[in-house]
């Protein structure tokens, strides 16, 4: 007999609860619609929680240069230290606390706050019956009439199928699923020059299965004298020797490079003269902020997301899914092989071998490993769009002197140095300056598809741009701006090209943004 699906109905149906995703429904909810997000980890925020990830900003972030509920959130995570953890005088009166003393960010943070904001955040709509959210819900199929979605099957962890309708259907997902899933034209992997005409994109033809690497990050404290080494990870010994060819040593060593130059650069752990401390560059709790009279001063803990555990060596986008599995352990195992590596082997500056005081954090993670839920993945499907940004626009050597392209449909700003990370088309760093940049309208609507729209690192940017539009502010820039589209669409019943292609409607878009509290464009800043 067939299982019967039960039916979720919305106005809007989110698919990917991921930062894009929070923001669009929390702005979509904001101006009266219904919405369904779906999110198949068990924790909303993506980037920020599931994933581990600091968020990645530009220098102007305490200033300028993001929307105003993503201002509410870093407020947000400032205030609940100040509130709820016992932090010392002088750290409860810094404006500008860093909760981490990371140096990767102004802001890095435990993720489990960051999940209690965003759930905060969003809880009055909940309560209102505007938003549900489902967690641990992974799309599975999409029904597809002509150039519409009409319903998405998501299947939960116990593998019950729910059938979400709604006139407009969100992508947040972290790879693009649901554009596979119901055939909207998308573009993955590294363009040709001769497509793009990119000074940076590959030489020949395109790439499709050449992406950015993967990383499945992981929290650690550490103890001096105490022993926390794990078990030999399984695949241990492949890793311990791995030397890719574009890098000066072992994947597993104190060696990278600096993405920017390519030069040899020596890491280690913690502080020592000459070299660059690992622990302190993702650092999201600091002892030193607290009062140390307080009953739970905690332990400096870190997120390990660096070089040595980027996996490069295989794709989890359009393989067959035995690869994927396949491709996920691996990471997986890279991780869990530079956690044991550093216990076990790695030098330390006393002469001596291993750090067996690193503690993997799993209630950091929320997992059994200790590894984060969800890979941290930098490079997404991408819709084929009414207009793609290209490197021309953005680069601070093509544009010459000039600001970055100015777009007419502006819904948002972001900025990010151009970062791409080792491919698996055996590419190193490509690191270049960019300039601050817009968000173009075009870049969110597909070429065909009517009721479908991208919003996160989906949008119609190209491998190499990608690398600037993927970061925490502009994704959760696209997000809104998405959520705001959809609404926008919906009360004056027309679609959401045609906010691009009437020019009244553009405006009166662009004024809800801005009165909802999304900067359409930059004031005078210099390049990154």
């Amino acid at each position: 007999m067939t299982q019967q699906k039960s039916e979720w109905k919305a106005d809007l149906v989110i698919i990917g609860g991921g930062v894009g995703g929070c923001a669009a429904a929390l702005a979509a909810c904001r101006l009266g619609k219904t919405v369904l997000l779906t999110e198949e980890t068990a924790r909303i925020g993506g980037q920020l929680t599931s994933q581990l990830v600091p968020p990645d900003e530009h220098p102007w972030i305490e200033q300028f240069g993001c929307t105003e509920t993503y201002r509410q959130f870093r407020n947000a995570i400032r205030r609940y230290y100040r509130d709820h953890l016992p932090l010392n005088a002088k750290a409860r009166s810094n404006q500008r606390l860093n909760p981490g003393n990371g140096n990767v960010s102004r802001l890095c943070h435990d993720p489990r706050i960051a999940l209690h904001v965003l759930e905060t955040m969003l809880f009055p709509y909940v309560h209102s019956g505007l938003l549900t959210i489902r967690t641990e819900c992974r799309a599975v199929s999409a029904e597809v009439e002509g150039d519409r979605i009409r319903a998405v099957t998501v299947r939960d962890a116990a593998g019950n199928a729910y059938a979400c309708t709604a006139p407009y259907f969100l992508d947040a997902t972290e790879c693009g699923d649901l554009l596979a899933l119901s055939g909207t034209e998308y573009i993955t992997g590294a363009e040709s020059q001769r497509d793009t005409g990119e000074p940076h994109a590959v030489p020949g033809a395109a790439e499709p299965q050449n992406m950015q690497g993967i990383t499945y990050c992981f929290a650690v404290d550490y103890e001096a004298g105490e022993d926390h080494t794990i078990a030999k990870p399984e695949r241990y010994d492949f890793w311990r020797q791995y030397k890719p060819s574009f890098w000066p040593d072992r994947l597993l060593s104190w060696t990278g490079v600096k993405p920017s130059t390519l030069e040899p650069v020596k890491y280690s752990l913690f502080r020592e003269q000459g070299s660059f401390p690992l622990f302190h560059y993702r650092q999201i709790t600091d002892p030193a902020l607290y009062d140390q009279a307080a009953d739970a001063v905690p332990r400096a803990v870190t997120v390990v997301n660096w070089p040595q555990n980027d996996y490069w060596l295989g794709s989890i986008i359009d393989v067959s899914e035995a690869e994927k599995e396949r491709n996920l352990y691996d990471a997986k195992q890279l991780s869990l092989s530079l956690l044991y590596w550093m216990q076990t082997e790695a030098p330390r500056h006393d002469g001596g071998c291993g750090y067996p005081g690193l503690r993997v954090r799993h209630d950091v993670a929320g997992t059994a490993d200790g590894m984060a839920m969800y890979p941290y993945v930098r490079e997404s499907r991408r819709i084929q769009a009414e207009f793609t940004v290209l490197e021309q626009h953005i680069s601070t050597d093509f544009r010459q002197g000039k600001p970055a392209e100015t777009f007419p449909d502006s819904v948002g700003i972001g900025c990010y140095r151009i970062d791409l990370h080792p491919s698996t088309g055996g590419n190193n760093y490509i690191d270049i300056s960019s300039l601050p940049f817009q968000i173009p309208l075009g870049s969110l609507l597909p070429v065909r598809m009517d009721n479908l729209i991208p919003a996160c690192k989906n949008i119609g940017t190209t491998h190499i741009t990608n690398g600037c539009y993927r970061l925490h502010p502009a994704e959760w820039n696209i997000g809104e701006s998405a959520g705001a589209l959809v609404a926008y669409a919906l009360n004056k019943d027309i679609a959401p090209r045609a906010v691009r292609s009437e020019q009244q409607h553009l405006e009166a878009y662009q004024r809800l943004l801005q009165q909802i509290g999304i900067e359409l464009q930059w004031p005078s800043t210099r390049p990154v």
